[in-house]
């Protein structure tokens, strides 16, 4: 495994010491404190990152304004076939940057590649987008008079993404932000620097083949203590994009708001699953189970809660735990591996923790919780998934665990189960798992889930690139990705136009000289 792991680090470029700044074809000699990446799933050195300092930012943002002036002029649709190029760029790099994702995050290498393959797809989207970026025509009450919208690159986009998707967070801002006529400053978790290095090595070479202007794409990998609040209050950046927990959202978005700036906030989640009677057992559990255990709990869109109706919370729950003890926990790069480690230590500690809160608060935990020891588990990050019985009302329960740790509730009536499933201050990603239309449309209406995201017997993780992904309440209201997503990359104009001799004002208004 340590030889496989050094093959894929080698194709990707990386090297034992990285610099972490570039202006997309060119990389800075930066000068900040050496960052060790340790992987999770064997505790051993992968890679060093000479961070990058305040004075690397500053460098990037002078090249990073000036090629904004280039880069939106450059028609959308040839913006679009850069993107395309990244596309099977990505394409050619998939098993390495997804086995590099699995390695230096934690995640199955599976979901690696399916990290990686989200890249594509909504590189993909991004190219047919970039001939659709359409305003609309309006009719004016003057005669002689054209109006219509249009919408405008909007400037430096700032991007600063999570570690549970240390890649695709990147791709679903950078690649709609591309074709609108954006640039790009990403600033990726200090837990997974070498993922966002490896991904800009792979770009590189695209950027240089189609003389993009130094500055479109750009890397900072710095700690808060190099590139922190300053970056946040830069108001050369209209707009920052950040995925991360709900406080940290809120401190960006004051921040950003003293200044007038936008905000788009991919925050916490409590994801619940209704599951009723009526619903499909087997469906219910197979998605219980993936979105519960998937990324080991560590997805803003995993499953935190399964609310169950009474009638079958008893069959249902041993089910679950059934299906909890066949779970091969272990290295990520294991092919037959289904849960992999937390992403650290402490994380870890996290987990434990919260156990510990659940029994003081009233809850009980009916399978898992350990931490894993031993040959196979030196880096100390493994566990058990865990399942409690809890109520809904519990303070643990109300916060989200971002670990494998599902909460079991029970319900009676389906006015019951809604008013569990929307009584937590989070609202990203929501199921119910019913054959009943009444139940299910309910569900879907005004006085059903308060959430972003809203399936019928789907799992609440693994959306589609398609549509607008992000969520309401503390989740802070972002979307990104697909539908109409891209305004928010964009400024928006509203045009007149007089093709008469006359200048008649609106609402009738008569000034005459």
């Amino acid at each position: 495994m340590a030889n496989h792991s050094k093959e894929f680090i080698q194709t990707l470029g990386l090297e034992p010491f990285n610099n972490g700044a570039t202006t997309g074809t060119l990389w800075l000699d930066t000068k900040g404190k050496a960052l060790q990446s340790f992987s999770p799933a064997d505790g051993q050195l992968i890679a060093t990152v000479n961070q990058a300092m305040w004075d690397d930012y500053e460098v990037i943002m002078e090249k990073a304004t000036a090629a904004f002036k280039k880069w939106r002029m450059v028609p959308a649709p040839k913006r679009g076939e850069v993107v395309r190029q990244i596309a099977n760029r990505l394409r050619e790099f998939k098993e390495p940057l997804g086995e590099m994702v699995a390695y230096e995050m934690g995640k199955v290498r599976q979901e690696g590649l399916g990290e990686v393959q989200e890249m594509i797809d909504i590189s993909d989207y991004a190219v047919g987008l970039s001939r659709q970026l359409y305003g609309f025509t309006m009719h004016s009450e003057r005669e002689r008079h054209r109006m219509y919208d249009q919408y405008h690159p909007l400037g430096v986009v700032g991007v600063i993404s999570a570690f549970n998707f240390p890649v695709a967070v990147w791709a679903w801002n950078a690649m709609i932000a591309l074709v609108c006529g954006d640039v790009v400053v990403w600033k990726p978790s200090s837990k997974t620097m070498l993922c966002a290095i490896a991904v800009h090595k792979i770009i590189e070479p695209v950027l240089r083949e189609n003389n993009v202007p130094e500055g479109v794409l750009n890397l900072v990998a710095g700690s808060s203590s190099y590139i922190g609040d300053d970056f946040i209050a830069d108001k050369r950046i209209p707009l920052i994009s950040i995925t991360g927990s709900t406080k940290v959202g809120r401190h960006v978005s004051q921040m950003v708001g003293q200044r007038l700036g936008r905000c788009i906030l991919e925050l916490g989640g409590n994801n619940a699953i209704i599951i009723s009677e009526s619903g499909d057992m087997d469906m219910a559990l197979r998605a219980s189970l993936f979105g519960a255990v998937a990324t080991a709990g560590q997805r803003c869109t995993s499953t935190r809660r399964l609310i169950i109706q009474d009638s079958i919370f008893d069959a249902f729950s041993k089910k679950l735990i059934a299906a909890y003890k066949q779970l091969r926990i272990g290295n990520p790069l294991n092919e037959e591996t289904v849960v992999g480690p937390l992403v650290d230590k402490a994380a870890v500690d996290t987990f434990v923790a919260a156990q510990q809160t659940i029994i003081a608060q009233g809850g009980r935990i009916i399978f898992g919780g350990q931490v894993l020891t031993g040959e196979g588990y030196e880096s100390g990050c493994y566990v058990v998934p865990c399942i409690a019985e809890v109520e809904n009302h519990y303070e643990i329960v109300q916060d989200e665990t971002f670990a494998p740790i599902v909460y079991l509730i029970k319900y009676h009536t389906m006015d019951e189960a809604i008013e569990f499933h929307n009584g937590v201050p989070q609202g990203l990603s929501s199921a119910i798992f019913s054959r009943d239309i009444l139940e299910t449309e309910r569900f879907l209406s005004h006085e059903g889930s308060d959430c972003g995201i809203a399936n019928v017997n789907i799992a609440t993780n693994g959306a589609e690139i398609g549509g607008a992904f992000g969520g309401e309440k503390d989740t802070g209201g972002g979307r990104e990705s697909g539908s109409d997503a891209w305004k928010a990359y964009m400024r928006r104009q509203t045009n007149t136009i007089n093709f008469s001799t006359e200048l008649p004002l609106a609402q009738g208004i008569k000034f005459d000289m």
